[in-house]
């Protein structure tokens, strides 16, 4: 029997000793001032720290722009991302952490920046326990200024998926600009000849000739390009350019070619747009209401050093090609830990369209709703009514996970009509977010204090290093916002700006600001935008990257967003949520679960991950190394939100199957989030599980109602349909042997009309879930919404 372990123990060890380390190296900030509150309509947040702050190398608690040179972008600094560790310095004070920008990875180091191009994976561990795959960080070569020798390397821009570090000595600077699916670096420098060194064993030069030079290391075709009029010099491993004295250059790397003949195509092609240096990013995204999807633009700026050419070349993840319209990749590939990148030339932008097939707050109660269903789920909400959040921690995490756990409960027993554990729910939610949203004076806990030099909101007590390394906000506050949204829907009031309203919108842009124009807060700070998933680590400072383990918790977010816009009335918080929601189920879908079974190395043996990194994945968490935690922290919460984890039912078996191979058996915890799983591709076999084992524990966030209800009416609805979409948010369709269900959910206090796809029309009364089709059923009474207006 192994014993229920609460996420992220190993996280917080992990934390601990290196928070130790840093104490020790004298930079850790902490302080216990009384709060000063700010007030955000009836709620506030306090602006004196009440406990300890983000820290790191030298004074960065205090200044964070200490790496930043002074031409940096103003405003408060992005974190969370893959090149975090560049500018939050916290164990390598001068440089950063390997930098895997994909295709390319990246080492800044005294002399110019490392370039590694892994393309064969090392496996460690077993195909049946802990195991990982990894592209590590293999230096071939480094390109710099012939005699640089900066003391660190500071940040000198950065746009939604690039940066451009900086190098000084006092006689000669270096720039470069790299970033996620740039086959090139680009280069401007001064003081010296432009240096590539061959530092992963001896160069093949396959072509020199003019201001191009083409060279193989290791196995890796690049090429360098200098401007018109400059040539490059070999000698030995050294290959120099004094640049025709124009200062700019760049680097790229080829795909694998078949033949030489086609490597030097692909470096004629790809010299057409070296000196067009992409000096900026930015995405845009649409969400269309009336065919639900989501149409997501990605642009790139540059600035051409010579000629008028302002295209460049650019690889796409699995998660963006396979949505690509209006463009054709080229045929060759380039390796990467998320798979195969697919590559576009000549382009200034590209698009993707996905389809958004829509949330619920909750599954409809089709078979809980009646007769001895009823019976049994009304003894289950009894159970719970006198403590619905069963809260297990004070700080923000277990107390966001006792809030997602009421919030479950107040929308099932709505369903059912049990107003009084409905009542019992939402006193509790509104009690505690009135508390943790309320900075007394004086107070120094269960509130939020605002840094405006970090641009973050942290809430005290803190947990899993939430407070000096600003992980894991999305996780914890997502709960906040989700209990904040079902408790909108039956006390409008209370959601309102000048009510709380205005702190949950705080803790929504802290996590994953949504306004470009809001400078309290970085623009997406979680989400990575082009790899298509949030990171969890403030700094990354791994030497794989950035990392992320529960991918759930991070569509418990983005559905958050969706389920607390769609009841404020507010578009741009809903659409905000839709866009990363339906990229990160795409982005889930390929690179935790790889569903169809391509992008995992063959020889890893695993069909999931517990974690992704920078330069792999691995079958682990932080915290456990047991089957059922590995597989289960990317299941939980389980809610109306996540029906996304039934896009590919025929898959949900396969990792339930894998589950009780490596666990030798059934699982003995955490068994109401793998039934709940398994139900979403065989809810009959789920159901028998379920009734089999009526003494299991549950989940520490979850409750023996939620779980049979969630179970049971799946036996009735049967699988997601993703077949047909739906013009309104709260809606979902579901087939069992060939008959669909149509469900709509209208918080709203007027009637609404929702047409799918197929030709289907629902009309669903104020403040009702209802469905049509093999069942016909309608129920609850949360009518207090206000519906955003539709987007075109």
């Amino acid at each position: 029997m192994r014993p229920p372990v609460p996420p992220r123990t190993r996280h917080r060890l992990l934390a601990a000793t290196t928070t130790a380390a840093l104490i020790l190296g004298g930079v850790a900030v902490t302080a216990t001032s009384a709060a000063q509150a700010a007030p955000v309509g009836a709620g506030s947040y306090t602006t004196t720290p009440v406990g300890p702050l983000p820290g790191g190398c030298g004074d960065i608690a205090t200044n964070p722009r200490q790496f930043a040179t002074a031409d940096a972008p103003p405003g408060p600094v992005p974190t969370n991302d893959w090149w975090s560790s560049l500018l939050w310095k916290r164990l390598n004070c001068a440089f950063s952490e390997p930098l895997h920008a994909h295709p390319v990875s990246y080492q800044p180091v005294t002399d110019g920046l490392g370039f590694s191009a892994t393309s064969t994976p090392t496996i460690t561990g077993t195909a049946t326990g802990v195991g990982e795959f990894k592209y590590p960080y293999q230096e071939d070569i480094r390109v710099g200024v012939a005699g640089l020798g900066a003391p660190n390397v500071l940040v000198d821009d950065w746009t939604d998926w690039t940066v451009t570090p900086y190098w000084s000595d006092g006689a000669r600077t270096l720039r470069a600009t790299i970033g996620h699916g740039l086959p090139f670096a680009y280069f401007r420098s001064t003081g010296g000849d432009a240096l590539i060194n061959v530092t992963g064993g001896s160069p093949t030069v396959w072509s020199n000739s003019g201001n191009t030079i083409g060279f193989t290391v290791r196995g890796h075709d690049y090429v360098g390009y200098a401007p018109t009029g400059a040539t490059w010099t070999v000698s030995g491993g050294r290959i120099s350019s004094n640049l025709a004295g124009r200062g700019y250059f760049s680097i790229a790397l080829l795909p694998a070619t078949a033949d030489a003949t086609a490597r030097s195509q692909l470096a004629t092609s790809y010299r057409s747009y070296a000196h067009a240096h992409v000096t900026g990013t930015r995405v845009g995204y649409t969400y269309n209401q009336s065919t639900s999807r989501v149409e997501t633009r990605y642009t790139f700026t540059t600035t051409p050093r010579e000629g008028t050419e302002t295209r460049t070349v650019v690889s796409l993840y699995p998660h963006q090609w396979k949505a690509l319209t209006g463009a054709t990749p080229i045929t060759q590939t380039y390796p990467s830990p998320r798979g195969r990148m697919k590559t576009l030339t000549g382009v200034a932008d590209f698009r993707t369209s996905m389809v958004f097939h829509g949330v619920l707050p909750e599954v409809p109660a089709v078979a809980t709703g009646t007769d001895a269903d009823l019976t049994t789920l009304r003894q289950h909400l009894a159970a719970v009514r006198a403590n619905p959040m069963d809260q297990r921690g004070n700080d923000t995490y277990w107390t966001g996970k006792g809030l997602g756990r009421a919030a479950r409960i107040a929308e099932i027993a709505d369903q059912v009509g049990d107003t009084e554990t409905r009542t019992a729910a939402l006193t509790a939610i509104r009690a505690t977010l009135n508390d943790w949203l309320t900075a007394s004076p004086g107070e120094t806990e269960r509130l939020f204090y605002y840094d405006q030099r970090w641009g973050t909101l942290i809430g005290y007590p803190a947990s899993y290093g939430s407070d000096q390394e600003l992980n894991d906000h999305h996780f914890h506050y997502g709960y906040y916002i989700a209990a904040a949204a079902t408790l909108a829907k039956f006390d409008p009031a209370w959601a309102r700006q000048d009510q709380y309203g205005g702190m949950i919108d705080l803790l929504i842009r802290d996590a994953n600001n949504y306004d470009r124009n809001d400078t309290r807060f970085p623009y997406l700070r979680d989400f990575d935008i082009y790899a298509g998933h949030d990171w969890a680590s403030g700094h990354g400072s791994f030497a794989s990257g950035n990392n992320q383990e529960s991918s759930s918790e991070g569509m418990n977010f983005a559905n958050a967003l969706i389920q607390w816009g769609q009841a404020t009335g507010n578009t741009a918080v809903r659409d905000a949520g839709i866009f990363i929601y339906t990229t990160q189920a795409a982005a889930i879908h390929e690179y935790w679960f790889d569903v169809n079974d391509e992008n995992f190395p063959a020889a890893f043996g695993h069909n999931n991950v517990g974690m992704v990194w920078g330069d792999g994945g691995a079958y682990a968490t932080w915290f456990s190394a047991e089957p059922e935690m590995i597989q289960g922290i990317n299941l939980l919460p389980i809610t109306g939100g996540h029906l996304y984890l039934g896009y590919h039912p025929n898959y949900n078996a396969q990792k339930y199957a894998e589950l009780v191979r490596n666990n030798g058996g059934e699982p003995t915890v955490w068994q109401d989030m793998h039934w709940q799983f398994l139900a979403l591709g065989d809810a009959d076999a789920a159901l028998a599980k379920l009734r089999a084992n009526a003494g299991y524990t549950p989940e520490e966030g979850e409750s023996r109602a939620h779980t049979f209800h969630w179970i049971r009416n799946l036996a009735a609805l049967g699988r997601v349909d993703t077949a047909v979409t739906a013009d309104h948010p709260l809606a979902a369709v579901f087939t069992r042997n060939g008959a669909r269900t149509y469900v709509a959910s209208n918080i709203s206090g007027n009637p609404l009309t929702v047409r799918f796809s197929d030709g289907t029309q629902l009309s669903v009364a104020a403040g009702r879930t209802a469905t049509s089709g093999a069942h016909t059923w309608s129920g609850g009474n949360a009518g207090g919404g206000t519906p955003p207006s539709p987007t075109p």
